[in-house]
């Protein structure tokens, strides 16, 4: 515990917090209490061991338009394989009805996305230095990128909705396409290519900051800006696409609102391949307010040109298409009878683990018949409030998990620990929310996720790949509210803030949604099962600690 202490920099306060009321293996307090049993006494505590059944989940068609930011790039996951992520996006101008001016002529196009990043330091002349948050792969393997525009429309209503419903878009990883799923058909985004507007074949995500430069002399202007995707479009043939595109389009009826911009320009499509079947994967904030395509221009009579812009946001339907092809992991639907000896937790459609704490209902029965006292006549006595009555409380109650030993000392390209910044995040997968003690659990950072809620989901163990899963109120619930004993769905996820769900189209399963921050965590890991064939000492288990009558 010094060390997680230690490594989170945490304030005494939340030190004490901690300490408080993490119970850790082998350290307990001896209770008096009127919470137990009948009569007031002293307690001892105790511990012991459910053995719980998890299976894998194989995933696909998930929701991919409305996630909070997007992937773009060529993965190669060490233990799975390789994916690219594609995106494909509205656009929609600041303004509408514009007047250009007299005689307007493009100096440049400016497409601008911001990376994620960190400011982590200064150089020798006190500028800001910059670590990107999400970057993924090997940081010095450049790709080809090359920008489209597309023209499949990205209609906000589901046609077939008869509530007029909003139209998603689905992963479509079974095929080696830039392709989403809509419910009733299949979209492959290179069928509906218009023109190029531009090709990168040496393209790379950088941490140097982004520097601009107005004025002249005496009156320059130096501008430094945190990292982002920015390319200046100049050339002959760049001026002469965005001037037909859009300033030619003056007094036309397609710049005078957003719905028939978007009809007109229907998307910006980012498509990446990889070089030497390698690349890097980066996440992009397009959510940003400095996120757009930015027309510079001039305008006006020869000897007083006045300079202008013109500006296309990234707002609108947006989504995310991932090609995966994970020839490593033969990724299928486990065993819920027996568990399965290895968990694959896989971000971009990939795969999850399900726990079944019980996993039927003599089990059920067992683990109440341990924890509250009989009223003689086969139930169980209750308080007048009408909560049961317990002869065992419990003080700490989690899932031990451990990562594969292939996995934990693994490093990546850039010699970083591969998992450095992963978490393991729980979830009720019947409701489709956040566990009880996640809700409670009082750490948050916004803005260091690895070092948020970590009283519910536990780091990550440098040293033995274990990570725990709190669930000591979801097991209270049970026994004193006869809550439902619903199962815990686990994912890996780089943001454990983010709890919004992305739907699973047409799920036939248990599993209806997953979060979507697992969708866009490019990583996956893999984890010691339940199955009987597991060492008991790396097994996935569930470990209670609780307090009686002495």
């Amino acid at each position: 515990m010094e060390k997680l202490f230690k490594d989170l920099k945490t304030p005494a306060i939340f030190l004490f917090f901690l300490i408080t009321i993490i119970a850790c293996d082998k350290d307990f307090i001896v209770l008096e209490s009127d919470v137990l049993g009948k009569d007031k006494a002293n307690f001892v505590t105790n511990s012991s061991v459910i053995n719980v059944t998890a299976y894998n989940k194989k995933l696909d068609s998930l929701q991919v338009n409305g996630l909070h930011s997007n992937l773009l790039g060529v993965f190669n996951d060490p233990s799975y394989g390789k994916t690219i992520a594609n995106i494909i996006t509205q656009v929609t101008p600041s303004s509408f009805n514009p007047n250009f001016g007299e005689d307007p002529v493009i100096d440049s196009v400016v497409v601008n996305i911001p990376y994620f990043s960190n400011e982590i330091d200064n150089d020798d002349d006190g500028n800001l230095v910059y670590k990107l948050d999400s970057l993924y792969g090997n940081s010095t393997q450049k790709m080809r990128l090359t920008i489209y525009q597309s023209n499949y429309f990205l209609r906000d209503l589901d046609p077939n909705s008869t509530l007029g419903g909003a139209q998603n878009f689905y992963s479509n990883t079974n095929h080696m396409s830039s392709s989403v799923l809509t419910g009733s058909d299949i979209v492959n985004f290179d069928n509906h290519i218009i023109t190029t507007i531009h090709n990168d074949t040496e393209f790379l995500p950088s941490a140097n900051p982004i520097v601009t430069k107005t004025g002249t002399g005496d009156d320059e202007k130096v501008n430094r800006a945190a990292p982002a995707y920015r390319v200046a479009l100049k050339s002959s043939e760049d001026i002469l696409y965005w001037t037909n595109t859009i300033l030619d389009k003056e007094d036309d009826a397609v710049l005078s609102n957003a719905n028939n911009f978007k009809n007109y320009f229907r998307g910006v499509y980012f498509k990446v391949e990889p070089i030497n079947n390698d690349g890097t994967m980066v996440l992009l904030n397009l959510a940003s307010t400095s996120a757009n395509i930015t027309i510079h221009y001039t305008k006006g009579e020869a000897d007083s040109r006045t300079q202008s812009t013109y500006v296309l946001n990234f707002t609108g339907n947006r989504v995310n298409t991932f090609i995966n092809d994970f020839n490593l992991v033969p990724l299928q639907n486990g065993n819920k009878e027996l568990g399965d000896e290895k968990l694959y937790l896989k971000g971009t459609s990939g795969s999850m683990a399900i726990v079944d704490i019980f996993g039927n209902q003599e089990n059920l029965e067992t683990f109440l018949n341990t924890f509250r006292i009989p009223d003689g006549n086969g139930g169980y006595e209750k308080t007048s409030d009408g909560e049961y009555i317990l002869k065992r409380l419990i003080n700490e109650a989690h899932l031990v998990l451990f990562e594969d030993e292939t996995i934990y000392n693994l490093e990546d390209a850039n010699n970083d620990a591969f998992h450095k910044y992963d978490r393991v995040y729980a979830y009720d997968i019947k409701n489709n929310t956040t566990t009880v003690d996640y809700q409670i659990d009082q750490i948050v950072n916004t803005q260091s996720p690895i070092n948020s809620k970590i009283i519910s989901l536990t780091q990550r163990d440098t040293v033995t790949g274990k990570y725990k899963i709190r669930l000591t109120q979801h097991l209270n619930n049970i026994l004193l509210r006869d809550s439902t004993n619903t199962k815990i769905g686990l994912v890996l996820s780089n943001n454990v803030n983010r709890i919004e769900n992305a739907p699973i189209l047409n799920s036939n399963d248990e599993v209806t949604a997953v979060p979507a921050a697992a969708i866009i965590s490019p990583r996956g890991t893999i984890l010691h099962g339940s199955n009987a064939s597991v060492p008991d000492e790396k097994k996935l288990k569930l470990k209670i600690f609780y307090t009686e009558p002495n």
